[in-house]
């Protein structure tokens, strides 16, 4: 199985976060919080790291989706990968004019957990909606608040077939 999981405000978020109701977090980036373009010093949300280990024990197969473009960015979201021990998965982002939804349709991955995108636009910026309606058909979609983790998604993988939209 594969899962394509969206880093940025889903599973990972900026350091001035910690602590923060998920409304304080969201009301950060619209007020341009300085920590939010300093990808270095990421931090996890809520034990993110643990729940992806478990699944990766389930045999599944994590793809990270960046938000960055830039390889110095991208290499600063590896380097929080790592520094937080995410289990090993292939770190994908935008290249050459791709949209999140190019790099989605050339995995198809079984699940997609993203968030809402609420501080940002919402809708027109997630991957799901706006992938084509014949691949649509063929993944299932997680979507999170903004900001608010996967931590109370079902340990056991299977048990995110069955899981619904949060939004």
């Amino acid at each position: 199985m594969k899962i394509l999981i969206f880093l940025h405000g889903t599973i990972i978020m900026h350091k001035n976060g910690l602590d923060k109701s998920r409304e304080e977090r969201v009301k950060q980036v619209l007020s341009d919080d300085n920590s939010i373009h300093d990808f270095l010093n990421y931090i996890p949300i809520g034990k993110s790291y643990e729940k992806l280990k478990i699944w990766v024990k389930q045999e599944v197969e994590i793809f990270y989706l960046s938000s960055n473009q830039l390889l110095d960015d991208i290499n600063k979201d590896l380097f929080v990968l790592r520094k937080y021990e995410f289990p090993k998965g292939k770190l994908l982002y935008r290249k050459n004019g791709q949209s999140y939804k190019d790099i989605a349709e050339e995995i198809i991955p079984d699940i997609l957990i993203e968030d809402n995108c609420e501080s940002i636009g919402g809708t027109a910026e997630m991957v799901y909606p706006n992938m084509s309606s014949l691949i649509k058909k063929q993944v299932k979609s997680i979507v999170l608040k903004e900001f608010e983790g996967i931590d109370k998604l079902p340990t056991n993988v299977e048990d995110l077939k069955d899981w619904y939209k949060i939004v």
